[in-house]
């Protein structure tokens, strides 16, 4: 297996300690609960080999075997915190409870959470913005993840949801597919659907690179329906001075490039997928950058998804807006699912973003 599946195997491994316990719990011989967990763990590598290979599947072997299986899958992870809290008040039948109520969980999130988007208004000021400018609106969406979780349909869904708001401008910053190229017409067709006063444009994610995804096609495919894709470069949208930064985790992405291409203080909005080129964004001199790629979390707790969610423990920004100086930053809590097809505690949405012109910063004080 490559570095990258065994670590995957490691981490299944760990989430299937409270189904095997829970087996025990139950009456099964410990030999039997491990040889279940065993098989559990090697149908995760067919399942996962699956995913990265990007193959096209059925909507009944979807959802009879892939999303049954990762909502087991998430089940476990879901119950080693709950099982903790459960030894305390059952210990004798911990582990059922805690593999119980993390199954409930997890179809919740597979089979209703991940489906019913919602609608997010915010506003950002944004310094010396041209007056004429004041109330430009634009659409953002992320992460589609277009494969065999998450269909077609759902993506012209959310386009028709976009398309409705009427706003001036349509964005997608990345991962337009789940893996592979079997779906690069599929998501194109999405990005193709959007409509929007001055145009829509595209960044690329990681995903649109990874595991053979075949990135230069899957840009011809979404450039073929009328969307423009911009790979560290920029374009002018009525004095807006719109850029996008190529795949960060390919190494592609090159912010110098593309703010060596900026009118001299043009007010720039930036499409990078991942949030980790704020920060090389905000040294620059952007105004706002749009990101997406952490999902917020895809797993988090309930109303307090921002500060409490899986992303947090390895990145600061993951959900909603961030500040710094003048330059804001929007994450994306996304629209499909990577990894297992299960969202908990934060909704897919589409952000809807309307800009306000301020003052300068050092007039403002």
């Amino acid at each position: 297996m490559s570095r990258f599946m065994t670590r995957l195997v490691g981490l299944t491994s760990v989430g299937h300690v409270v189904f095997a316990l829970a087996m025990v719990q139950l009456g099964a011989p410990w030999w039997v609960a491990i040889a279940v967990a065993a098989a559990s763990v090697c149908v995760f590598v067919n399942r996962a080999n699956v995913y990265l290979r990007g193959e096209k599947r059925s909507r009944l072997s979807v959802s009879a075997i892939d999303v049954p299986y990762f909502i087991h899958w998430t089940a476990g992870f879901i119950g080693l915190p709950l099982a903790l809290l459960a030894f305390v008040f059952a210990p004798r039948v911990a582990f059922v409870l805690a593999y119980a109520a993390g199954l409930v969980l997890a179809a919740y999130g597979a089979i209703f959470r991940r489906r019913a988007f919602s609608i997010e208004r915010t506003t950002i000021e944004i310094p010396g913005l041209d007056p004429a400018l004041d109330g430009y609106r634009i659409a953002h969406l992320s992460d589609l993840h277009i494969g065999p979780w998450t269909p077609r349909a759902w993506g012209l869904r959310w386009a028709r949801a976009a398309n409705a708001l009427d706003c001036d401008l349509a964005v997608v910053t990345g991962d337009l597919i789940m893996s592979g190229t079997a779906f690069h017409d599929d998501a194109a067709d999405v990005v193709g659907a959007l409509r929007a006063k001055d145009g829509v444009l595209v960044a690329m994610g990681n995903h649109d690179y990874d595991h053979g995804a075949g990135g230069e096609a899957l840009v011809a495919a979404v450039e073929s329906r009328g969307a423009r894709v911009l790979r560290n470069e920029g374009v002018d949208k009525r004095g807006l001075f719109v850029a996008g930064i190529d795949d960060r985790w390919s190494r592609r992405a090159d912010l110098d490039r593309v703010f060596s291409q900026r009118p001299r203080d043009a007010i720039t909005v930036l499409l990078a997928h991942d949030p980790a080129d704020f920060e090389g964004a905000a040294e620059r001199g952007a105004h706002l950058v749009l990101s997406g790629h952490t999902h917020g979390g895809q797993l988090a707790v309930p109303f307090a998804a921002r500060h409490a969610n899986l992303g947090r423990f390895h990145r600061r920004h993951t959900l909603g807006i961030y500040r710094r100086g003048k330059t804001s930053l929007v994450v994306h809590p996304g629209l499909g699912t990577s990894g297992p097809p299960v969202r908990l505690g934060v909704a897919p949405a589409i952000v809807e973003i309307t800009l306000r012109a301020c003052a300068p910063l050092s007039e403002s004080r």
